[in-house]
């Protein structure tokens, strides 16, 4: 199908210029910055605009986009129908794919992965191992300056914003909304899928099926305390 990008120098860089027409592209028009012509595919629908930049090792392919002034670089890979944008960056071996946005200035880093129905932006960050994903009928939110890393997950219509820290293994799902400056840390698999949680309330953990999930409790009994004793929800003390 032949190539749909030309490129020329640009300090230690190089700036792309559209060969025909495609999507939103027309023939002739610049695009961002790349390093090398591995890091946007030539196939696809997938673009770089304005002064973003690609360097490193990182691959934009498939119908991905990277608008704004945002940084891909390191081994990180933009595809599917992806949007990246404003000041976002994405580095590490970290993926954004699917339906994705990630944009303002957020951060996606390490091994993270974003992708499905899935929105990461303001000055939020995601990395470690933590994965952030929403399906057909879920929207998954992450943003103001929450930040979610380790082994965590958010995904279906969790919402994790305000300074929420979610990590380990807890895993965010369902309707849940965890904001305000909540910390939530499990070395066990934590399922947080009903009520919101706010850092003004006290909540336990019961074991269901070798699994913990979280429920609102004004006073905690002994009998729960056995079960709470691997999870943090702090503004300074431990559950």
């Amino acid at each position: 199908m032949g190539k749909k990008y030309r490129t020329v120098k640009e300090g230690n860089m190089l700036r792309i210029i559209a060969l025909k027409d495609f999507h939103d592209v027309k023939k002739g028009d610049k695009g961002g910055l790349i390093e090398r012509e591995d890091n946007l595919d030539q196939e696809g629908d997938c673009w770089v605009y304005n002064n973003a930049c690609v360097s490193g090792n990182a691959r934009v392919y498939q119908n991905a986009m990277i608008k704004g002034q945002a940084k891909i670089f390191d081994n990180a890979e933009i595809y599917g129908n992806a949007l990246v944008g404003a000041r976002a960056e994405v580095h590490g071996k970290a993926k954004v794919c699917g339906g994705a946005w990630v944009y303002h200035n957020a951060k996606i880093c390490e091994s993270a992965k974003i992708y499905g129905i899935a929105w990461v932006c303001e000055d939020s960050v995601v990395y470690g191992n933590a994965v952030v994903y929403g399906k057909v009928k879920g929207f998954a939110r992450v943003y103001d300056n929450a930040k979610i890393f380790e082994d965590a997950e958010v995904s279906g219509n969790a919402w994790v914003f305000g300074s929420a820290e979610v990590c380990g293994k807890v895993k965010i799902c369902g309707n849940a909304k965890v904001c305000g400056g909540v910390k939530l840390w499990s070395t066990a698999f934590c399922f947080i899928d009903t009520n919101s949680i706010e850092n003004s309330k006290d909540y336990i953990i019961r074991v269901i099926e070798e699994k913990f999930h979280v429920s609102l409790c004004n006073t905690l009994l002994e009998d729960d305390i056995k079960n709470i004793k691997t999870i943090r929800q702090l503004y300074g003390k431990e559950v």
